[in-house]
C-alpha cells in the first residue's frame, strides 16, 4: 500500500498517516460505504446459517438460547475473520478490507476492539444512526467505531494499481 503523509496536508488526517489520502487516492474509498452494506448483509446471512446449524447440532438447545448463541457466533465470526484477513467473508466478496491507522491489517487486538465497538454501536439505535451518517459523510467513509480506533475500510483491488 502506498503510504501518504496526509497528516501534513490534511488537518483531519492527523494520526492516520498510514491510510491512503482520500483527496489524492480516492480510488481506495470509492463505493466502500455501499460495499460495506452489501458485505454486512452477506455476513448476516452467513452468521444466521452458522447459528441455524448450531441449533440443529445441539438438538434444539441452541434455538432455546438463540440470543446468546447468535451473539456468540457473530462475535467469533467477526473476530476470527478480521484477525485472519482484516475482512469478514462478506468484505472479501465485495473486495474491501479494514486497515489500522498505520495502514496495516488488523491484528487480534484491533479485531477484538473493532468487533466489540461494532456490537456496542449496534446495541443502540442512535449510535448506529450516527455511525451510518458518518460513513456517508466522512472523507474516508469511517463509521463511529472506525473514528474511535483510527481504522478505515478500503478497496482491496485498488492496492494493486
Amino acid at each position: 500500500m502506498t503510504h501518504s503523509n496526509d497528516h501534513r496536508s490534511n488537518p483531519n488526517g492527523a494520526g492516520l498517516w498510514g491510510l491512503p489520502d482520500p483527496d489524492t487516492q480516492a480510488e481506495f474509498y470509492q463505493d466502500v460505504t455501499l460495499k460495506r452494506l452489501l458485505a454486512w448483509f452477506i455476513d448476516v446471512v452467513l452468521i444466521v446459517g452458522i447459528f441455524f446449524c448450531i441449533g440443529l447440532l445441539t438438538f434444539g438447545i441452541g434455538f432455546f438460547l438463540s440470543g446468546l448463541v447468535y451473539l456468540a457466533v457473530g462475535f467469533v465470526y467477526r473476530m476470527t475473520t478480521l484477525t485472519n484477513k482484516s475482512a469478514t467473508l462478506g468484505m472479501r466478496l465485495t473486495a474491501i478490507e479494514l486497515r489500522r491507522h498505520d495502514g496495516q491489517r488488523f491484528d487480534r487486538q484491533t479485531a477484538a476492539l473493532h468487533t466489540l465497538g461494532y456490537y456496542l454501536s449496534m446495541s443502540t439505535f442512535i449510535l448506529q444512526m450516527i455511525s451510518i451518517v458518518m460513513m456517508f459523510t466522512t472523507a474516508r467513509g469511517q463509521g463511529l467505531v472506525d473514528m474511535v480506533l483510527g481504522t478505515a475500510a478500503i478497496n482491496r483491488a485498488s492496492e494493486r494499481r
